[in-house]
């Protein structure tokens, strides 16, 4: 196959230097700049990019990574689906928010479990391979549950078991698909192309409930005919990948073991201090906040007195909130005021939980789950961009998949979530969350803020 090649922005001709341990977002990412060499074949180079196709959709330019992004929303469509249907059938099983929370414990379980090292792999292997292996292996376990509930026999532990199946797959396909953003996009669109994904993402958080909620309102669909496409547009995301270039693979792979390169990463995230802070707070907003997912069905059931089919309404606010908000700060990603922005999404997400939490019926609800979506898909978008820009291409892939654990603690304190709620009544616990939310957001905030003060200063 002759050599293909794709804009890149003509500055990436300077030398490599290694970032610093400390650094600023916008400094490290200068620091960290090297010249692309392929972007999928050995010996192709790409083409200098004009200043003037950047922008806030600079990135969708790119044809190999607009056939990503096509992907992605694909594979997310099925995954939110996933999260939706699943909870549905949990309830429906057994009534309780507990359930709920037990159906997405396993896959919490696999993505913490297996997320690091997935994400050494996704520095080792080519990276259009691990995530065609891990989504075949997700569309055969949907495939699975489709077939128990059809014939039902399906139980609890059934959908906790195929979640465990699915979060491991997605701790290796998280980490490779982010780690390829930055295979096909040159370093000046990093912080865009990460945010186009997550806006991607959150594409996908209209689309899947918007899906999910139709098969579960008709009987003549239900939950099976959902599984079975979720099985589909995993297929045909994984299928997509074969219009990308051979991904990057590290040339001195072979010289070190996988465990090796686990623990290389580690200490490159531990010891960069600002991408450390960085990990920390979103992981640890995202983990204390995100699990309010968790709560919806017994939110509508209990607190407002709503048929849980309405919880695919509710999905789809809170991603009409996200998208905006998302498509709304891809222009700033790579803008020295990305971080800033990154802090106050964080607060608002914190402020906007406890606005939820007191709304006094569904409608005030609905409107309060819009800026939830908005301020937890703005800083779940941004997150994306800062990290990466602050941290080397080499350790992309392990670092990527340190934020993906919080995903995995979500997954994981999503049945102590639910036993809560059902304990103390959910509003009183989604009330407690967003204090917390607020209180770490404000900490954190003047954390990061400090140490890019003290790198300017330096």
């Amino acid at each position: 196959m002759g050599c293909q090649t794709r804009a890149v922005d003509a500055s990436m001709d300077r030398p490599a230097a290694p970032p610093p341990a400390e650094s600023d977002s916008t400094a490290s990412a200068e620091a960290g700049t090297r010249s692309r060499r392929s972007r999928g074949q050995p010996g192709c180079y790409a083409l200098p990019m004009p200043p003037d196709r950047k922008g806030t959709f600079g990135a969708l330019r790119i044809p190999d990574f607009r056939t990503l992004f096509s992907g992605t929303v694909l594979s997310f469509t099925a995954f939110f689906m996933s999260t939706l249907v699943q909870g549905y059938v949990a309830f429906e099983l057994e009534g309780l928010n507990v359930a709920v929370g037990t159906a997405v414990f396993g896959q919490g379980l696999g993505m913490m479990l297996i997320g690091p090292i997935g994400g050494a792999y996704a520095d080792r292997l080519p990276k259009r391979l691990v995530i065609a292996v891990g989504q075949a292996i997700s569309a055969l376990s949907l495939a699975v549950l489709a077939v128990r509930y059809a014939d039902g026999t399906i139980t609890v532990p059934n959908l906790a078991f195929n979640s465990f199946i699915m979060g491991s797959a997605f701790a290796f396909i998280g980490p490779a698909r982010q780690a390829l953003v930055v295979d096909l996009v040159p370093d000046s669109l990093r912080g865009n192309a990460m945010t186009l994904t997550n806006v991607s993402n959150t594409t996908s958080r209209l689309l899947g409930p918007a899906v999910a909620g139709t098969f579960l309102r008709f009987e003549s669909l239900g939950p099976a005919a959902a599984y079975w496409t979720m099985a589909g547009l995993y297929l045909a995301s994984a299928m997509l990948l074969g219009l990308l270039p051979r991904s990057v693979v590290r040339e001195n792979v072979g010289e070190t073991h996988v465990l090796q390169d686990l623990r290389e990463g580690l200490a490159y995230a531990w010891h960069h201090v600002q991408l450390r802070h960085l990990l920390i707070f979103f992981v640890s907003v995202m983990l204390v906040g995100f699990p309010h997912v968790a709560l919806m069905n017994g939110w509508l059931e209990t607190e407002v007195g709503r048929p849980r089919e309405d919880v695919a309404i509710v999905a789809i606010f809170s991603a009409i909130g996200a998208f905006t908000a998302s498509l709304s700060l891809a222009r700033f990603a790579d803008a020295a005021i990305a971080t800033r922005i990154y802090s106050w999404m964080a607060i608002g997400f914190g402020v906007t939980l406890i606005v939820f939490a007191l709304a006094p019926n569904y409608e005030t609800g609905l409107a309060a789950i819009v800026l939830v979506g908005a301020t937890s898909g703005g800083f779940h978008a941004l997150n994306g961009a800062v990290t990466a820009r602050v941290t080397e291409v080499a350790f992309m892939g392990r670092v990527m998949s340190l934020n993906f654990l919080a995903f995995a603690g979500f997954s994981l304190i999503s049945p102590v979530t639910g036993g809560l709620g059902d304990r103390f009544g959910v509003n009183n616990v989604l009330l407690t969350m967003g204090v917390i939310v607020l209180l770490l957001s404000l900490v954190m905030s003047v954390v990061v803020r400090r140490d890019s003060e003290a790198i300017a200063s330096s």
